[in-house]
């Protein structure tokens, strides 16, 4: 079947039902799956608690889900054209719902972390499949409402995931944010059996059918799931210190360029590769994923700068953020609007250039005196980019790429930003603890009996304790410990305004590459194909 042919088919097919009501079936089960790699992250301490387990050991709850679901992502594309999409959609979510009802009834860690792998399995085609689904459904002109609808689930899920996970782990068990996961996913999993199609062009290459490419799943397993465990282990176990790490990183290296030049001569290869010749997808790739390093970064920094050194709550430190979700909740449909009127690249750049001018206002702003409504307004000053990135970047993506490949498209995009979110977590984690022990080297050297102010402040405090009734060896013991504490907290803070400088170069970067992608027809919606 020839390209042109495809096309003519994906020109003239439309979807029986009403497409709007396909894009919430889609979007319900891929919202699903985006919340449950964030909602677990405050259950960790109840989980290793109830199943005798080590808060170490509990993390690998997290780290088995994100490997499984890094392999499955990026093949997600093959595995559609080889078994049919809807199919394929509909194991995957099949899988995700038995798997999480497993997960709650789990009587030990193993058990959970051998569902949690299955669990990771079943989500890793939910969201690519329903980006896939939203760009054959619509028209090139209106996917980027369709695509707005679909970024509000992969933004706002992680947003409120773990807010809703700490309130149900507190008010009810650490298993109920699997069992949350059975009545969405059982009516998702029926309504997708009734109002979802696959294109005639799908059919038509799954009846060709594809060769099982051994080699190719073994390289990308090994290798995706050694980045993955080094990317979440790595600032844990001291990086290149870890023989372990070390290891991970050989494995990895290794493994990812051989599947790379083995997929390029490979006639129907699980992963294409060549994709990437195409220059807008490539970029916007690399856009894509350094979007999941600064969304995942900003959702890491709040919440762990207001817990750790404010001082507030888990639930305080959610409300803090929530307004941000707000503001993105009401921004995306604008944005899917705009993107009719507007070219993608120049959303991209505004986006880019105000995410970027966010996280400098961030280094200014952040203290430790910060109060919940500057916290609030900043928050929210760091997600206006963030709204005008998703969708444009999701459009270009598709920019020259024939329909046949939209699974395979959305596969690739949509793992390109889950890696995204697993460096830029381990990114700002290490940074943090690397600019921590360097600033407070610096402000110990200030910490001297002969620096006056030093000398000042610990009297003044020694006196205070001994005022209160300590001993003058106690008090002494004292004010230098209260000292200390409050140097490692300014150590802190300024460890977080680097990493924030950090976010801000790397948005300033992609706001100059913004420029070198390909214009676009937003009327027609800029979809040429060029195989």
């Amino acid at each position: 079947m020839s390209s042109a042919a495809i096309t003519v088919d994906q020109d003239i097919w439309r979807p029986k039902y009403n497409p709007w009501l396909i894009a919430v079936v889609v979007a319900l089960a891929a919202f699903m799956e985006v919340l449950d790699t964030s909602i677990a992250n405050v259950a960790l301490p109840y989980m290793a608690g109830n199943l005798g387990a080590s808060n170490d050991q509990s993390t690998w709850v997290l780290t088995s889900y994100l490997v499984s679901n890094a392999i499955i992502l990026p093949i997600s594309g093959w595995l559609a054209g080889a078994v049919g999409r809807k199919r394929f959609f509909m194991a995957c979510l099949g899988i995700f719902t038995v798997s999480s009802l497993l997960c709650g009834l789990a009587p030990s860690l193993g058990f959970l972390l051998l569902f949690r792998v299955l669990q990771g399995v079943g989500g890793g085609g939910l969201q690519p499949m329903a980006q896939a689904i939203l760009a054959d459904t619509f028209p090139p002109e209106k996917r980027g409402l369709a695509f707005a609808l679909y970024g509000i689930t992969a933004i706002m899920a992680p947003t409120i995931g773990p807010t809703l996970g700490g309130w149900i782990t507190f008010n009810y068990s650490w298993r109920w944010i699997f069992f949350i996961n059975l009545p969405v996913g059982v009516i998702t999993w029926f309504l997708v059996r009734r109002f979802v199609e696959d294109p005639p062009y799908l059919a038509r290459l799954k009846a060709a059918g594809l060769k099982l490419d051994y080699i190719g799943i073994a390289l990308l397993a090994l290798g995706i799931g050694a980045l993955q465990v080094l990317l979440d282990k790595g600032q844990q176990d001291d990086w290149f210190g870890s023989n372990f790490i070390t290891t991970l990183v050989v494995v990895s290296a290794v493994c990812l360029i051989s599947l790379v030049i083995w997929e390029w001569y490979q006639k129907a290869p699980i992963i294409d590769v060549r994709m990437f010749k195409n220059f807008n997808f490539a970029f916007s790739s690399l856009m894509m994923f350094t979007l999941g390093i600064l969304l995942f970064s900003s959702l890491v920094l709040m919440p762990q700068f207001l817990q750790t050194l404010v001082g507030y709550t888990s639930q305080l430190a959610g409300l803090a953020l929530s307004a941000g979700g707000f503001v993105l909740l009401l921004e995306m449909p604008i944005m899917g609007q705009l993107t009719t009127k507007i070219q993608a690249r120049r959303l991209i750049a505004f986006g880019w250039l105000a995410l970027s001018i966010a996280m400098f206002y961030s280094t200014k702003r952040i203290d430790l005196q910060i109060s919940f409504s500057a916290a609030t307004w900043l928050r929210i000053a760091q997600v206006i980019g963030l709204g005008f990135l998703f969708v444009p970047i999701t459009l270009a993506a598709y920019i020259g790429i024939a329909p046949e490949k939209n699974n395979a498209v959305a596969g690739i995009v949509n793992f390109m930003r889950n890696m995204g979110s697993s460096v830029g977590t381990s990114l700002v984690t290490t940074l943090i603890a690397r600019r921590s022990q360097f600033h407070q080297l610096r402000l110990v050297e200030k910490a001297r009996i002969d620096n006056p102010n030093f000398a000042n402040a610990a009297h003044g405090l020694t006196q205070r304790f001994i005022s209160s009734g300590l001993g003058r060896h106690e008090a002494q013991a004292t004010a230098y410990a209260r000292i200390y504490q409050s140097l490692q907290a300014q150590a802190a803070s300024l460890a977080y305004i680097d990493t924030f400088m950090v976010l801000c170069v790397g948005a300033a970067i992609m706001f100059c590459l913004s420029f070198v992608l390909k214009k676009n027809d937003p009327g027609g919606g800029g979809v040429t194909v060029a195989e």
